[in-house]
């Protein structure tokens, strides 16, 4: 029997403590502790797993089909029925709860992992733009943010103080609330990356992975307490060539939270995929997010970015929430590609509590 589409959830989330570099540990190490902490939240063993995905990337691993190699941390004997994408882990999640739509599994696990330290990542996040026009030129991932942040503040929607107000607030919600954060606390905005961002504008460069466990139905209700039921998710594209954009708009994000049911009625809390300043004044607009919402109370990409995981870790951590209860409806976003380029929204929401 196919589960309806609300009837699927997140029902643990674990991640790893993100560090500047993990040169001491290789990427199944790195992942194994995170994959045993989130089965062991659920009780289940690898084998009660009836489908597994992972997102990473060849590029920053800078080794063809490495995916392959963190299979031995979730034990592929006996034979398991798994997929991979070569994206943010957020869309394996969205792979995983199509294969639970289709009834061919009632359980999930869904894992992401990033080692940024290994390379020059602001150039290798460059081979993702358009190769005919764009790649050639080498334009690095914190000089089209720039870009991006410069439109903004052309157009009167930002200016440096309000950034750098961003920054503190989600570094400062880090040290209350994310034990496993890289960036916490207090920081000086720093001096001029690429004008007009700072370096406290930018996302750390660290390693790091993230896991989670979904589950339809009744099964969901068995693993979990309080499952994050997954009512909508959706994710859009704009297109490729940023010529033909208006960087101080989402309009990807604006479709995906309409088809995800976003608007249907108010978050509580949003846990968006904001890896520079900037990018949390589009994303706020496009998702009509106001001050009663905790935006990224988790500290977002500013305290933690592992590259691949840093979109997941924004869906578990907003399940988290509801899993604590400190939240009851929450979005999750994430996005991939070059200023705001793909984007996925997800609501999740908790079971009502008794009064």
């Amino acid at each position: 029997m196919t589960p309806p589409a609300g009837d699927i959830a997140i029902v643990a989330f674990a991640q790893s403590d993100h560090r500047r570099r993990t040169d001491d540990v290789s990427e199944v190490e790195m992942l194994m502790p995170v994959l045993h902490e989130v089965l062991e939240r659920t009780g289940l063993k690898a084998g009660d797993v009836a489908f597994t995905c992972s997102g990473s990337s060849d590029y920053l691993a800078g080794r063809a089909f490495s995916f392959t190699m963190a299979l031995d941390g979730v034990g592929a004997w006996p034979p398991i029925s798994e997929s991979h994408v070569e994206m943010d882990g957020a869309w394996a999640l969205y792979e995983a709860w199509v294969k639970l739509l289709t009834g061919e599994a009632d359980t999930a696990l869904v894992y992401a992992y990033g080692k940024s330290s290994a390379g020059e990542v602001r150039d290798v996040l460059t081979r993702q733009l358009d190769p005919y026009y764009l790649a050639p030129l080498w334009p690095d991932s914190v000089s089209l943010a720039a870009l991006q942040a410069q439109a903004l503040i052309d157009a009167g929607e930002t200016d440096g103080p309000a950034l750098a107000a961003i920054a503190a607030r989600s570094r400062s919600s880090a040290a209350e609330n994310n034990p496993h954060a890289q960036l916490t606390g207090f920081r000086p905005h720093g001096d001029h990356l690429v004008h007009p961002l700072r370096t406290g504008d930018c996302p750390p460069v660290g390693d790091g992975a993230a896991a989670v466990v979904l589950a339809a139905g009744r099964r969901a209700r068995e693993l979990c307490d309080r499952p994050a039921w997954i009512r909508g998710i959706d994710h859009r594209i704009e297109a490729h060539g940023l010529g033909v954009r208006d960087l101080t708009d989402s309009p990807s994000t604006r479709l995906a939270a309409q088809r995800a049911g976003a608007f249907e009625r108010p978050a509580d809390t949003a846990e968006l995929h904001a890896p520079f300043t900037s990018q949390e004044v589009v994303l706020r607009k496009a998702l009509r997010l106001d001050d009663t919402v905790r935006v990224n109370p988790s500290g977002g990409a500013l305290a933690a970015n592992p590259v691949m995981a840093a979109g997941l870790i924004r869906l578990g951590e907003a399940a988290a929430g509801i899993h604590r209860g400190t939240s009851d409806r929450a979005l999750a976003h994430a996005t991939s590609g070059p200023c705001l380029q793909q984007n996925l929204v997800a609501v999740l929401e908790g079971e009502p509590r008794a009064a």
